[in-house]
């Protein structure tokens, strides 16, 4: 049986950057959000690879990544923000990164509204499975929930997703 190597940091943002980006993209919905998130999620990877024991790397990875994301959801539900007027921010606008230009070719605003009015359970488990494709089992390891969850949370969540995008007839 052939071990598992365990990939050093650089390995793990330049293999894995893209996908954290895209997936903290979906949760999220704000590509700065979005950027903070994968900072901090290669930070906690960095810290934590030397305490990896080798097994399922990219549940591993996927875990990190939605705690990550529920923290800033806690951190901002203690401490709200206001965002600053348009005025305040400063003369000109940059142009968007490659990731940001990527994320949003994908899917189109509305489907990415749609996602973002999802519960957080439903939304994560249908961005790993139909954005970043990972299969039921990963999405197991990656939530730590039972495949049976998974596919019911996907279900639900897609059926959501419809009934939100479809006109009434």
């Amino acid at each position: 049986m052939a071990e598992e190597l365990v990939p050093d940091w650089e390995d793990v943002a330049r293999r894995y950057g893209r996908k954290i980006y895209n997936y903290a993209y979906r949760l999220t919905g704000n590509p700065d959000d979005s950027a903070d998130l994968v900072q901090e999620v290669l930070l906690r990877v960095r810290k934590g690879l030397e305490r990896y024991t080798p097994g399922s790397f990219e549940g591993w990875l996927w875990r990190i990544t939605r705690n990550v994301f529920l923290d800033d959801v806690r951190k901002r539900k203690r401490r709200p923000t206001v965002p600053l007027c348009d005025d305040d921010r400063g003369v000109g606008n940059p142009s968007p990164s490659p990731d940001e230009v990527l994320s949003s070719v994908r899917l189109s605003e509305d489907v990415q509204a749609a996602l973002l009015k999802l519960p957080i359970d439903f939304r994560e488990c249908v961005v790993l499975c139909d954005v970043v494709g990972l299969t039921y089992d990963e999405i197991s390891d990656a939530v730590d929930i039972p495949v049976g969850t998974v596919r019911s949370r996907i279900h639900r969540g897609r059926k959501m997703l419809r009934d939100m995008l479809t006109w009434p007839l």
